[in-house]
């Protein structure tokens, strides 16, 4: 007959001490400190609860929230070492100095582009967009702005043509989110209005941007990227595209889309490459949206959902998706495609990236289903302001419209100001003569046209040149 007693290791030591000297073990390896605090029962329900609410431990929510409150009372110099991706953005340019350089804005939105451009030297004289919502954000935060459909719009005049345009044209009918209808949308012409004001302007450079989906499109037997960069090379620009991931240049999303960048064919004029991606160790959730409050402008706009999604988004852990839900909890919809998940091509529905995680992309839409839009900790989508930063819009940026959900569009729409920031700092490196291609590589279009597979972000830029004299398969040396 075994009594049993209480369970101990080989070498005589209990579970419980075990756990101890393991635990002891763990805080001295990454240099951890503990804190004894005590609490009233009635205290300790409520933290309890909140932790519950937050679908965490109570060790990670008194962690997360002492830390919060030590880096609020650091000093400023402490907090100007922090760098964060939006404190460039130190003032509206409705107060700040005259700036030299001259920008076109087509397209502006609620100024993704022109804040970026603004902060890196240049002044928006001309700005439109047909969202009277996005313009309302636009007057509030950077200057004057036409709020007229651009195909009907009289194309400004100027004593002198300005040193950049900018068009960041509608991405829905190229996105693979999208309608994908392309030049069938009547929003898929619009690239041909953004070249007409470049033929009109003749700025010295252009800089357009739009979705991946852009590359593979085509017009009949023609990519659409072809079309448009043989159109500016007979404007007489030097033109050169990417494809960018904006958390390679100081975003903290994962957001893929392509920009191409003409540069005036002048002696006077630099060679333009893109930014060199950067590493940073500080992009994730956690530092940049878990220290916000109430007090931020917009932090307290939540877009409503209904019930269900509430519910189905309340379940998924953090770092996962609805494929983390029990079976048995799933509406009858998700059922059927989890019973049939490969013709679905295995959705990643409800996402929830960890804190520790680089955002999704911020879209449009806003879908809770289709985009990773749910709060790391909280059983909530992000705020209006929670997107904001992750599209790098600095605090004192204020969204207006007359619903939260035009808001959410309006940031979804945006190009990341930190990202147009630092494109807006090649242009004007460019603009003072720069060569800014010594000892890199690049491709050429008809190694991309002739690759048959899709633009990566690690293939740098592609130069467009109608001359038949370039090589295939051989990179450009500059």
């Amino acid at each position: 007959m075994r009594i049993l007693g209480k369970s101990r290791s080989k070498n005589g030591r209990s579970r419980t001490e075990m756990v101890r000297l393991s635990q002891a073990a763990r805080r001295k390896r990454l240099e951890i400190k503990t804190i004894t605090v005590e609490v009233d029962e009635k205290t300790h329900n409520k933290i309890k609860k909140i932790a519950s609410e937050k679908q965490t431990t109570l060790q990670n929510l008194l962690s997360s929230t002492l830390k919060t409150i030590t880096q609020s009372s650091t000093t400023d110099k402490d907090s100007k070492k922090l760098d964060r991706p939006w404190d460039v953005f130190v003032s509206s340019p409705r107060i700040s100095k005259t700036k030299l350089l001259t920008h076109v804005s087509l397209f502006s939105g609620c100024g993704g582009f022109d804040l970026g451009f603004h902060h890196a030297g240049f002044k928006t004289i001309f700005a439109n967009d047909i969202d009277p919502d996005a313009c309302l954000t636009y007057r509030k935060n950077i200057g004057d702005i036409f709020d007229e459909d651009i195909r009907t719009i009289k194309i400004p005049k100027f004593s002198q043509r300005p040193d950049i345009l900018t068009a960041g044209f509608p991405c829905q009918p190229f996105s693979n989110a999208g309608s994908r209808k392309g030049t069938k949308d009547d929003r898929g012409t619009l690239y041909q209005t953004a070249l007409n004001f470049v033929r009109n302007l003749k700025p010295r450079c252009v800089v357009f941007e739009n979705v991946r989906g852009l590359l593979s499109f085509k017009i009949g037997e023609k990519l659409l990227i072809q079309e448009i960069c043989e159109k500016l090379d007979k404007l007489g620009y030097h033109v050169i595209f990417s494809l960018i991931d904006a958390s390679q240049h100081n975003v903290p999303q994962k957001r893929l889309r392509v920009f191409i960048v003409g540069i005036e064919k002048s002696n006077a004029i630099g060679q333009f490459s893109f930014p060199q991606p950067i590493e940073r160790n500080d992009l994730s959730l956690r530092h940049t949206i878990l220290d916000l409050n109430e007090s931020v402008l917009n932090q307290n706009e939540l877009m409503q959902l209904n019930p269900q999604a509430l519910h189905i988004g309340s379940m998924v852990p953090e770092g996962g998706s609805w494929k983390d839900i029990p079976y048995k909890k799933l509406p009858d919809r998700l059922k059927r495609i989890s019973d049939n998940i490969e013709r679905y091509r295995w959705p990643k529905f409800y996402r929830r990236f960890h804190r520790d995680e680089i955002a999704g992309t911020i879209t449009a839409a806003f879908k809770p289903e289709n985009a990773g839009v749910w709060h790391p900790i909280e059983k909530r989508i992000f705020s209006v302001r929670e997107i904001a930063r992750i599209q790098t819009f600095p605090d004192w940026f204020c969204f207006e419209g007359r619903t939260i959900k035009s808001k959410y569009q309006q940031i979804g729409n945006a190009v990341p100001p930190r990202l147009a920031y630092e494109i807006a700092l090649q242009i004007k490196a460019v603009l003072e003569g720069k060569n800014l291609r010594s000892g890199l590589e690049f491709l050429t279009f008809d190694q991309f046209a002739g690759a048959g597979k899709p633009l990566k972000v690690s293939d740098r830029g592609v130069i467009f040149s109608e001359e038949k004299t370039l090589q295939k398969n051989k990179k450009i040396p500059v």
